[in-house]
């Protein structure tokens, strides 16, 4: 093969590759233009989740870092007009999410509030993989701690276990829970959830001089996680799992959770009608992921509502962070 020649299949290559990355990117956006859709009938009975997913990750996190690299490629002109649509459009039922929020839940707003902020969370300057011979060879089968005790954890952090408080604090139990090896699907995510606050707060202490080390295989253990998951068939109490793993994951810098399988899978859960995630129609999947409901809402965390039409503000608010995630790696 000549040498021009061989350029020039490169050259086709890569346009392809572009074109591929860029009606992804369309996908993307068209799905996150109809959870918007979502918000702005439901956002009067907003959850946390909700708003986090959509002020903070879609308006400062994400949308800030994606903009500022599309600006200089003139191809991507017509996308960002639409994302810069979407955020306008956002920024006004965002604050009166906000608002109906702290109205609605005071005290559980007060303690997390600062997550909120829009400096508060932080891109990934580089990519990693995960190491699939760091994850556990077995896991616990049960939950090594409570949603109360991680949420304690998790203010003496931020500084909101009390009035004025101090941040950055590590109580000897928050120590031995975060740390604990052998944890399974939502404890695990915990776990990497607590040293992300560290890394955003700046915590001192000791014990985060090694949050790569356990982010690497809380990340693998993650990642072992989701491909079972993918391998019995993504069924429903398992699906927000996934996206919870990819999100965090995906926020610390492993690019190997987004995964075009997994992307095209995710698209197929949003409602086309109500632009939700949540509960799958009866007529829509197999009976048996239908049931998998209850079983899904003992898990879900944070002050969960679900809509009679099967929306979910967790699954969504999920879903939403986990699209950005793939919008700003693509």
């Amino acid at each position: 093969m000549s040498f021009p020649v061989c350029l020039l299949l490169i050259f086709l290559f890569k346009s392809d590759l572009s074109k591929s990355e860029a009606d992804m990117r369309s996908i993307i956006i068209s799905a996150l233009e109809k959870t918007t859709f979502f918000l702005a009938n439901k956002y009067r009975d907003i959850n946390l989740d909700a708003v986090l997913g959509f002020r903070v990750f879609a308006r400062y996190f994400h949308l800030k870092g994606a903009l500022e690299k599309w600006a200089s490629e003139h191809e991507l002109l017509s996308q960002q007009v639409r994302v810069e649509r979407l955020v306008k459009k956002l920024s006004s039922l965002i604050e009166k999410a906000t608002h109906s929020l702290e109205l609605s839940d005071p005290e559980y707003f007060k303690k997390f509030e600062p997550i909120l902020g829009r400096n508060f969370w932080m891109l990934p300057h580089s990519w990693n993989q995960t190491n699939s011979s760091l994850a556990y060879s077995m896991f616990d089968g049960i939950s090594c701690f409570t949603k109360e005790m991680s949420d304690k954890c998790f203010t003496y952090l931020l500084g909101t276990w009390k009035d004025n408080g101090k941040s950055c604090i590590v109580t000897r139990a928050c120590r031995n829970i975060m740390t604990k090896f052998g944890c399974s699907d939502y404890s695990l995510s915990h776990q990497l959830f607590y040293f992300m606050f560290a890394d955003v707060k700046g915590c001192s202490d000791h014990l985060f001089l090694r949050a790569q080390y356990y982010k690497n295989i809380f990340c693998a253990c993650m990642m072992k996680i989701n491909l079972v998951i993918e391998s019995t068939g993504f069924r429903f109490s398992s699906r927000d799992l996934l996206m919870e793993n990819i999100m965090f994951c995906g926020m610390s810098g492993f690019s190997d959770f987004y995964k075009p399988s997994w992307l095209e899978t995710i698209f197929i859960w949003q409602k086309p009608e109500e632009g939700c995630f949540g509960k799958p129609n009866e007529n829509s999947e197999h009976p048996s992921r239908v049931k998998d409901q209850e079983q899904l809402l003992r898990r879900v965390k944070r002050r969960e509502k679900v809509f009679a039409d099967g929306c979910s503000f967790h699954n969504t608010a999920t879903a939403v962070r986990v699209l950005w995630g793939f919008l700003y790696y693509y």
